[in-house]
């Protein structure tokens, strides 16, 4: 750890990477400070940020484990920053946010759906434009940058302050998923062609199909990263589409 300016980004790396497994102990402050060169005040406030995030914990006389992956305080923003940046195709982590986010945004989209004004409108149709224009593009960067506004454009059209809030936090976990999903999607226009369903279902005042297209978005999602999920039950008092029906 000769990067004295990213001990912590260093410790959540080698984490992230499997060298420290929960239940693991890191190596302790001296040997840390031997092996960077920072004080130990400057090793114990990097090691204080990934206590904060939940990563580890510090057990007196015996120094600082990593935690239970449940354990980590994962809509921290630091803690997704960490995330997005060091994860990689971490299945585990992968598969934890799509189940989130399967829970959640089915019922934003249906939301947006009833709130959504003409601006809103607008900003979730200038997201799904230029996800249009850069879906084949071999650099994915533009591409995902647009899917990512397109999702956190819904959020802000339930005019919910807390669900409106909660995009910002929860923006760099989506971007994890966008980002791996689409380098790895067999057939881009397709989950194109479901974010479409989607946008229209909002913009026709469909709350019930926009909860199922938000559903078919996040499954695509899921055949990408090779996760395995499980299937959302229809509510009971939900009409199942016959656009669903596979």
């Amino acid at each position: 750890m000769n990067d004295t300016a990213s001990l912590a980004d260093q410790l959540i790396k080698e984490i992230l990477d499997g060298r420290y497994q929960p239940g693991d102990f890191i190596p302790k402050e001296l040997e840390i400070c031997r092996h960077s060169g920072l004080s130990r005040n400057a090793v114990r406030r990097h090691l204080g940020a990934l206590v904060n995030g939940g990563i580890i914990e510090r057990i007196s006389g015996y120094g600082s484990r990593v935690r239970e992956f449940s354990q980590w305080h994962i809509l921290d923003p630091a803690v997704t920053d960490w995330i997005t940046r060091f994860a990689g195709p971490h299945l585990e982590i992968q598969r934890e946010i799509l189940s989130f986010r399967l829970t959640v945004e089915p019922w934003v989209a249906m939301m947006a759906a009833s709130s959504a004004t003409a601006r809103d409108l607008v900003a979730i149709e200038e997201a799904f434009e230029g996800m249009r224009d850069h879906h084949l593009d071999e650099d994915t960067a533009q591409h995902d940058h647009c899917d990512v506004s397109f999702h956190v454009a819904i959020y802000y059209a339930t005019h919910n302050i807390v669900w409106s809030q909660l995009s910002h936090v929860l923006r760099p976990s989506i971007h994890l998923l966008v980002s791996h999903s689409n380098t790895r999607t067999l057939d881009p226009t397709h989950s194109l062609q479901n974010h479409h369903r989607l946008m229209d279902a909002i913009r026709m005042r469909q709350p019930d199909e926009a909860y199922h297209a938000a559903i078919a978005v996040l499954e695509d999602t899921a055949r990408a990263l090779n996760v395995d999920i499980t299937p959302m039950p229809t509510p009971t008092h939900l009409p199942l589409n016959a656009s669903h029906v596979s």
